[in-house]
């Protein structure tokens, strides 16, 4: 029987891309849906490599255990010794940025200093810690930008979990984190790809914190005026020769925790400081901005992922 690789995720929008490159590299691979469904622990895996590309937003989507169903599957994967790319630790640190956070530091890196909260009167009491400087709240659990709002006062934050809008995690707990100022509205998500680093793209926040750059998140360029005429520029756009010493810091860090695919986001304020805020382990491209640069991830995931079935399968024979 051929050894295939096999996707674990709950998000056809998103895997499209990542099935046609495989379909064009000539690579056996079988979709696993993972939202409801079954695994007979006493069984023993079918062999090949999995992939496992869950998202920590899946309850947007209606598919609010998909993670928990996804992390049973792979503790079975994995119990059989099976290769599993971005395993069960890279699943842990994408349904919480807790564990990113203190896995950041533990590596060195950098992060906004973050209060975790549960609870709304509990979470009005933190908020002291800043009083006299802007912060922001998110979901522990979140992806979208989930959950982030950024307050100026204290008063503003207690309108806000008094009101109607108040948004909560999915999992009960909400973080307030330190508001890192930078001089110009944009980000900076490095991707990687087998753990290393495969390039950096710049993405613009002045409209909001939504920086998910998949197609099916349908985001617009931005239109800026520039003198007196309106401009467009793109919402995402890949940094031709980035070079960063964080770069090597990432890839000890992804290395560390079983990561091997990853985009990972910081934002860096008026004194150059660099600040690490966001893992994702369920990466995804943007067409416009690969195009323009001619690198592109979903192949080089493609690629990467038959060389380990290949490999794998060496190994079984």
């Amino acid at each position: 029987m051929t050894e295939k690789v096999y996707v674990i995720h709950e998000n056809e929008e998103w895997t499209v891309h990542l099935f046609r490159r495989l379909e064009e590299l000539g690579v056996p691979y079988e979709d696993w849906f993972t939202d409801t469904g079954s695994v007979d622990l006493t069984s023993e895996p079918p062999r090949g490599v999995f992939y496992n590309r869950m998202s920590a937003s899946s309850h947007t989507r209606g598919h609010r255990f998909a993670p928990e169903m996804a992390e049973a599957t792979i503790a079975w994967l994995e119990r059989h010794n099976r290769r599993v790319v971005n395993g069960s630790r890279a699943l842990r640190l994408e349904v919480s940025k807790v564990n990113q956070y203190m896995a950041l530091d533990a590596a060195g890196i950098q992060t906004p200093k973050t209060i975790a909260v549960s609870g709304k009167q509990q979470l009005l009491a933190a908020a002291s810690a800043f009083d006299g400087e802007s912060f922001i709240t998110k979901h522990n659990r979140a992806g979208k930008g989930l959950g982030v709002r950024l307050f100026h006062s204290l008063e503003a934050l207690e309108e806000y979990v008094g009101g109607d809008e108040f948004d909560e995690s999915v999992d009960g707990i909400t973080l307030l984190q330190q508001y890192i100022q930078a001089p110009e509205p944009f980000i900076t998500r490095c991707e990687f790809v087998g753990g290393k680093f495969l390039y950096a793209v710049r993405v613009d926040t002045s409209e909001g914190f939504e920086l998910c750059p998949a197609d099916a998140c349908r985001l617009e360029d931005i239109s800026c005026p520039a003198d007196g005429a309106s401009e467009t520029r793109p919402k995402f756009q890949v940094v031709e020769g980035f070079d960063d010493p964080v770069i090597a810091k990432y890839e000890r860090f992804l290395k560390e925790n079983g990561i091997e695919v990853a985009g990972i986001e910081f934002i860096q304020n008026a004194e150059g400081e660099l600040f690490t805020y966001d893992v994702n382990t369920n990466t995804n491209y943007n067409a416009d901005a690969e195009a323009e640069s001619g690198t592109y991830g979903m192949l080089e995931l493609a690629k990467y992922l038959e060389h380990q079935r290949q490999t794998a399968t060496a190994f079984t024979k």
